[in-house]
């Protein structure tokens, strides 16, 4: 008797902590908060994105190393959902995108997506029809950039 007593006083308390809570929050959750802005509409460059990357030099020829070193990376953190071929798996195929994007662009959109995501048309376009929002891998510049240089010899950099 006395441990369904406390059980049933256990789940009262239980009930009345979490209203007392609720009627306490001056926050209405009924509506989403309104998004952070990371830049204005009108600052946003569809050729250089949002991110650090002002300008990427590449050279005139393809660093085979570096690229060796992004294959090795995209291969741990990107062909889950992206083909080296121009054929969509979760996210879209890479084939041409050195053509398509700067390398700016490319830098800071795999470094930073979100923000990138919550301005950039064309992304926006892309994410419904692929219904998945590319995560942050967490790239150090290295592998950005090695992964820039992989993406280079994928669309037939020599």
């Amino acid at each position: 008797m006395n441990k369904l007593f406390l059980l049933t006083m256990f789940g009262f308390f239980l009930l009345a902590s979490c209203g007392k809570e609720k009627s306490k929050s001056d926050q209405d959750f009924s509506t989403p908060a309104p998004a952070e802005k990371t830049a204005d509409a009108e600052s946003y460059d569809p050729k250089r994105g949002i991110g650090k990357y002002e300008t990427v030099e590449l050279g005139a020829s393809l660093d085979k190393a570096l690229a060796e070193k992004g294959l090795k990376t995209a291969e741990v953190k990107c062909t889950s959902c992206h083909k080296p071929t121009d054929e969509k798996l979760v996210g879209p195929g890479w084939k041409g995108v050195t053509g398509r994007r700067t390398p700016q662009w490319i830098m800071n959109f795999i470094t930073n997506p979100d923000p990138m995501i919550d301005k950039d048309p064309e992304l926006q376009a892309q994410l419904e029809l692929c219904m998945i929002r590319m995560p942050n891998q967490g790239l150090t510049e290295d592998e950005a950039r090695s992964i820039l240089e992989y993406m280079r010899q994928n669309d037939g950099v020599k």
